[in-house]
């Protein structure tokens, strides 16, 4: 049975605090080339003003299985589909209040590309896939898979002014209406 990834369970696992995302509130981004569903490379600490980094842990593909049979059991895995959605539907206003988006996870340009695709998403997602922003950041990161275990991201986002991070959101839950958060967060605190 296929499971819709737009639509996210009720009785989802609420991830906790667990002060991984403590420490980077006021550091700078490191210049490390991410590789952008846009083409070429993206460099974060070259962005001037504004930015939403919103990552995730991973977009799955419809009537494929997930990466790990206990996926929704796995505090704030599940609802990147809905969180990227998201992102998307409010797009418009999110540039309106000055910040340029892109979302970022461990997974490859290819597979990113297609979810871009697949959802209409009017930003880049960039690739963290060889893990040098998680490592250099010392990121909020978990282990996850059925045989093969990988390293995803867990799921923050980090609000930059001119390559610095000037506010984190950690943990986010629920995904679906963490744009709405974002912006309003955007409204309070203009740049």
């Amino acid at each position: 049975m296929s499971k819709n990834l737009l639509e996210l369970p009720g009785d989802l696992p609420v991830p906790e605090d667990d002060g991984a995302a403590a420490h980077l509130k006021g550091a700078r981004l490191p210049d490390i080339a991410l590789a952008s569903t846009m083409g070429g490379a993206v460099v974060l600490s070259q962005v001037p003003g504004r930015t939403v980094i919103y990552a995730f842990p991973r977009t799955g593909v419809p009537g494929e299985p997930s990466l790990d049979d206990n996926w929704e059991a796995i505090a704030g895995a599940r609802g990147c589909t809905p969180e990227s959605c998201a992102f998307r539907d409010h797009h418009e206003e999110l540039r309106a209040a000055g910040a340029e988006v892109f979302g970022l996870s461990t997974q490859d340009t290819a597979f990113q590309r297609a979810a871009v695709e697949r959802l209409h998403l009017p930003f880049a997602l960039l690739s963290d896939d060889r893990l040098e922003l998680a490592r250099a950041l010392k990121l909020p990161t978990f282990l996850a898979g059925n045989t093969t275990k990988v390293v995803l991201h867990k799921r923050f986002t980090l609000m930059l002014r001119d390559g610095a991070i000037e506010h984190v959101f950690y943990p986010v839950f629920p995904p679906d209406g963490h744009a709405e958060e974002v912006l309003a967060w955007l409204r309070a605190n203009p740049a």
